[in-house]
């Protein structure tokens, strides 16, 4: 790994001249330069916010940080929206229509096990336990990236028209236990009204070859529901299950029942569908048959009429094994992030920005986990794609995923992450828009 920090550092502080060179227009060849020019400060960010990562609702550190940097070009700065929220709006020099562009600022409770120079050791009290604390999904990348982009389009405020609002968001992985937050909360409370925005712009760093940006038209990430199932028995002696009812394999049963639902009983040529069960607990001696078992899992779905299908079949499912054995269960499913749509007219007018800023803007097929960005598209158009953070060093497919403590963002894609950032918000506001 520190091989590769060496060539990304590398590669950050002097790629300007390649990406440069391929410029079309004065404005894209401003935001390449400019690009490469905050990028040494960009790494900086990066490094310091990996070193120091706060969970959902906590992320006070890195909203100073956040909230410094924008007054300091300039900006109308909010702090304290949803929490620890922070809204920068830059308004241009013109008159014109008014865009968004967002990053989540929180970490995960994961103890971090890439060695790197900069690595996390941070450690706090989650939902009652010790954790360790690592921007396990990049979201280090996701805040210098557009922090580096406020310092690009704040130097390039005289030529644009209209405004930029830049949102940094607290708590996209969910708030603690109890309390509220991320995107719809920063929604609740004005994040996109003030100016009233157009169109919303996000990114995400995941596995992918350096600088190749994602994009997928339609349902571009999937909805997350929670799924608990309480599984009732009846406790007896290890020695006579004859005695009760056994929830434990009652449970494997019903497992075993669930993932049929998706390999036997789903049409996935119309979308795809993901049933987890993630967690089992029950009984607390080897020679103790327990009352109950409890499991929790997660359901993912690009589809509103399939998700309403998955969870009736998992209602039925569950309530037929169990009463065959004489059991009962609790089912509860709490729908969660909606499905994130990238508005197909947005997607196509900013094809052509993607291809321009990005080292190569690839047709995408649909990205299983969730996000709360698509909040945003709830309320207005929006565009959200997927930086690769690979070393080309790294098969894509050896590359640790989100979320894994092993997960490493090579630097080498910082400078394109604020290249698309920039160029998608100058693209619109300064490109006429298409007729109806």
């Amino acid at each position: 790994m520190r091989r590769h920090l060496s060539l990304a550092l590398l590669a950050a502080v002097s790629l300007a001249p390649a990406l440069v060179a391929q410029s079309a227009s004065p404005f894209e060849a401003e935001v390449k330069r400019r690009a490469q020019a905050v990028m040494p400060q960009v790494v900086t960010w990066r490094r310091d916010l990996h070193e120091h990562p706060e969970l959902g609702n906590r992320e006070t550190r890195t909203a100073g940080i956040v909230a410094a940097h924008l007054r300091s070009l300039g900006l109308e700065v909010r702090t304290g929206v949803a929490t620890t929220g922070v809204v920068g709006i830059l308004r241009g020099a013109k008159p014109g229509p008014a865009v968004a562009l967002r990053a989540d600022m929180d970490a995960l409770p994961v103890t971090e096990e890439v060695n790197l120079p900069f690595k996390s050791v941070a450690r706090t009290e989650y939902n009652g336990q010790q954790v360790g604390v690592m921007h396990a999904c990049g979201h280090d990348n996701h805040v210098a990236i557009l922090l580096g982009t406020a310092t690009v389009l704040a130097g390039m405020k005289d030529k644009l028209a209209g405004s930029v609002t830049f949102i940094f968001q607290p708590a996209e992985e969910g708030p603690p236990a109890g309390e509220r937050g991320g995107a719809g909360v920063m929604i609740e409370q004005g994040a996109i009204d003030n100016p009233k925005v157009e169109a919303v712009f996000g990114l995400h760093v995941r596995p992918g070859r350096v600088g190749d940006v994602g994009y997928h038209a339609g349902g571009a990430m999937a909805s997350s529901d929670a799924l608990t199932i309480v599984v009732h028995g009846r406790q007896t002696h290890g020695a006579v299950p004859w005695g009760g009812i056994d929830p434990v394999v009652v449970s494997a049963q019903v497992i075993t029942g669930l993932q049929a639902i998706v390999s036997r009983q789903m049409n996935l040529a119309l979308g795809p569908a993901v049933l987890t069960i993630a967690t089992i607990h029950g009984g607390v001696r080897n020679n103790i048959i327990p009352d109950s078992v409890v499991m929790t899992g997660t359901i993912r779905m690009f589809d509103a009429a399939m998700q309403q299908d998955m969870h009736a079949r998992i209602r039925r499912t569950i309530t037929e094994l169990t009463a065959a054995w004489g059991a009962t269960a609790t089912v509860t499913i709490v729908r969660g992030t909606p499905v994130l749509v990238n508005d197909p007219a947005l997607t196509a007018r900013m094809q052509p920005s993607l291809e321009r800023y990005a080292r190569a803007a690839i047709a995408d097929i649909p990205w299983t986990p969730s996000e709360d960005f698509a909040l945003f598209g709830k309320r207005v158009p929006s565009l959200f794609v997927f930086l690769g953070v690979t070393p080309d060093s790294v098969r894509i497919e050896d590359a640790a995923s989100n979320h894994s403590p092993r997960f490493f963002a090579d630097e080498a894609g910082l400078p394109y992450g604020v290249q698309v950032m920039s160029g998608l918000a100058v693209d619109y506001l300064m490109t006429p828009r298409p007729k109806p």
